[in-house]
């Protein structure tokens, strides 16, 4: 009698764990957070032919998980809307509530990726300022589209089932932020809006994709070399806003008017958009120099829009005490100082974070 009870219970707390089981990943599809902030994505018009002039963000969240119903197939969906916006319009504070957001979600269980979508104009900006300040490997995959939902033959559906099926992907895990368009994995430090128009406008000219998605399978054939994520030293918990940065665009007669204004207007930091290797104007190259003496950070970028900025190349860094921003663009270089500003103000600490991040 004693066997056959002992036989029983144990029956039933097998039955218990497996039910636990179940309850908790009911159909063993990863569970996929999709945070929404506006964008083309989301794009509204009352053209199906219409490519320009319609009103970014007006479709809410559960309007483009319900559009691709497949979705559910790869992944458990749930969604969330973050920000409403055209993605010329994001700003440092959507950015830390973003960024708070994604590693509230991703400290949880019941969360294996997140997913957000985005206008293409600032996204390379977003992904590369996640890149930074999440605090998980978990996967976190940031999607656009170039052409708006109400289009004939609108690239945002399938954009977005292949950022969920990327993000739910073990593979994914540890490769920082990700980006995914056309078909294309791109590491977010790398990638770059190149072109006004195209659905492959998002290239990486310097490093190239990680991977790519074929007929339901995602593949991947790099791994991201800079550090990331988990491996920065950054953080926004505790932040409220960050440093101001300003960029000023290099060109022939340029004026030295744009930076003095800067450093007038109180910035601590200063990114110049050099021409070539980052080459300056002298009338230029002297208001940095004042810049730097009163405090203010500068570093040398370029306008070009690929290769590495070298240091003591086009002008002699050690001398004006300038940092260099190796391969990032203006706009990178400008997030990368932001949140180098809030750990240090030693320049040879924050040349050491271009070369590492």
């Amino acid at each position: 009698m004693l066997l056959r009870i002992s036989r029983i219970f144990a029956a039933l707390l097998v039955m218990a764990v497996v039910s636990q089981i179940a309850a908790a990943s009911p159909n063993g599809l990863p569970n996929i957070q999709i945070l929404a902030t506006g964008g083309t994505i989301a794009g509204s018009s009352a053209s199906s032919t219409d490519t320009v002039g319609y009103k970014p963000g007006a479709l809410g969240v559960e309007v483009l998980i319900n559009a691709v119903p497949e979705m559910k197939k790869i992944a458990n969906i749930s969604g969330e809307q973050v920000a409403q916006i055209g993605s010329f319009d994001m700003n440092n504070a959507i950015w830390l509530k973003l960024a708070n957001r994604v590693n509230q979600m991703l400290a949880s269980n019941d969360v294996d990726g997140i997913v957000i979508t985005h206008g293409t104009d600032t996204l390379e900006e977003t992904a590369y300022f996640l890149n930074l300040v999440v605090k998980s490997d978990k996967p976190v995959v940031v999607v656009g589209a170039m052409r708006p939902a109400t289009a004939i033959s609108a690239d945002g559906p399938f954009n977005l089932y292949n950022a969920v099926l990327v993000a739910g992907t073990k593979e994914a895990k540890g490769k920082g932020v990700l980006v995914v368009m056309n078909d294309t994995i791109y590491a977010a430090r790398d990638v770059i809006k190149m072109n006004t128009y195209k659905v492959d406008t998002f290239q990486a000219p310097d490093t190239g994709a990680l991977g790519f998605i074929q007929s339901g399978k995602v593949a991947f054939y790099k791994q991201p070399t800079r550090k990331h994520t988990t491996q920065t030293p950054f953080t926004v918990a505790n932040l409220t806003e960050l440093p101001r940065v300003d960029i000023v665009y290099g060109y022939a007669n340029a004026s030295r008017l744009y930076v003095d204004t800067a450093v007038k207007a109180g910035v601590k930091g200063l990114v110049n958009a050099g021409v070539g290797d980052g080459s300056l104007y002298t009338e230029v190259k002297e208001a940095l120099s004042e810049a730097q003496k009163h405090g203010v950070v500068i570093v040398r970028s370029s306008r070009v829009g690929s290769g590495m900025v070298a240091r003591n190349g086009a002008v002699e860094d050690d001398k004006y005490n300038f940092v260099v921003s190796d391969t990032l663009n203006p706009q990178k270089a400008r997030i990368l100082l932001m949140l180098a500003l809030t750990k240090t103000a030693d320049l040879k600490t924050i040349q050491q974070m271009f070369w590492e991040y």
